[in-house]
């Protein structure tokens, strides 16, 4: 009998999950639309149902364990709390339903926590005790792994770096502050710095052409790498601000590598030679050319299934 996990990984649209086996191979994988079901024990109703749906199909396979990566999750508590992207409102016991009504072990923790997680024990950190993967999506979440254990800190919530102030008195944040790394270096942070240097500067860009709802840091990065001016200054200064950003996690905990991974890590050089530029600038000599800059070694369409995953084989070992 192979004993498998299912990494399940909840998102305010939809949630995605898979049996994966200790190696990280997934033996099979589904989704359900998160937005169906606004009762949570109706979610967790459709979600043991999928995963034994899913263990019907395959003979020889046991499960034993779940790994959920959830917004606001609480790996401590075992809750979901205070999630504005979701319907369930308050703070959710989400890990205790699923074990009732599956009868495994169920640990649960942030996206970003199961990200990390994943990186070690299937991606690019399989040898490092020390690294932090940021995950450069339209937000940007963290995850910190320090002599070999994610951090969560007294409330579980530790290593948000996205929101450390890196411009006090900067840009909106969605979390109510001013200034966060989030709103520099994310996705959305790099198509907030175009329109800026759209009304600066007078150079020719492509950029000009696309109305700004339909700015992407993809079409961003495309156009950097045909030495557009517009799109070469905006990578060059959200690279800056990534740096900055690294360099101030590197003070506190001295990772060996720092992961990029996420919608604007896909830029590739452009993005990644600047901010390893500007990191070896920015670090206090003593750090200097002690941290990598890295891609994540995670297949961006597993990732978010191997990172859960991750989590409950860690859980279980």
């Amino acid at each position: 009998m192979i004993k498998v996990v299912a990494g399940v990984d909840i998102g305010g649209t939809n949630t995605v999950y898979g049996l994966v086996e200790r190696t990280g191979n997934i033996v099979a994988e589904g989704n359900l639309k998160t937005t169906d079901y606004p009762e949570i024990h109706n979610f967790v109703s459709a979600l043991a149902g999928a995963i034994t749906n899913l263990m019907k199909g395959k003979s020889g396979i046991e499960l034993a364990g779940i790994g959920i990566g959830a917004p606001n999750a609480n790996y401590h508590r075992g809750t979901i709390e205070l999630a504005p992207n979701l319907a369930w409102k308050g703070i959710v016991p989400i890990a205790e339903y699923v074990r009732e009504k599956t009868k495994v072990p169920v640990v649960i923790t942030n996206d970003a926590k199961a990200a990390a997680m994943g990186e070690m024990i299937f991606g690019g950190a399989k040898n490092m005790k020390n690294f932090i993967i940021l995950t450069l999506g339209t937000g940007l979440g963290s995850g910190i792994v320090i002599n070999g254990e994610v951090l969560y800190g007294h409330t579980g919530f530790a290593g948000e770096l996205g929101h450390t102030t890196i411009v006090p008195g900067g840009r909106d944040c969605g979390c109510g502050r001013q200034g966060c790394f989030e709103t520099y270096g994310s996705a959305s942070g790099l198509v907030r710095t175009v329109l800026n240097l759209l009304s600066e500067m007078k150079e020719e860009s492509v950029l000009r052409e696309i109305p700004p709802s339909h700015l992407s840091s993809k079409k961003i990065a495309e156009a950097a790498a045909k030495n557009d001016p517009v799109a070469l200054e905006a990578m060059d200064y959200t690279a800056e601000m990534i740096a900055f950003g690294i360099a101030n996690a590197v003070g506190f905990s001295s990772p060996e590598a720092v992961f990029l991974f996420g919608g604007l890590a896909k830029a590739g050089e452009v993005l990644f030679a600047p901010v390893r530029e500007y990191v070896n600038q920015m670090v206090m000599p003593i750090y200097r050319g002690t941290v990598q800059i890295l891609a994540s070694g995670i297949p961006e369409s597993n990732a978010a299934v191997l990172g859960a995953a991750a989590l409950a084989w860690n859980e279980l070992k």
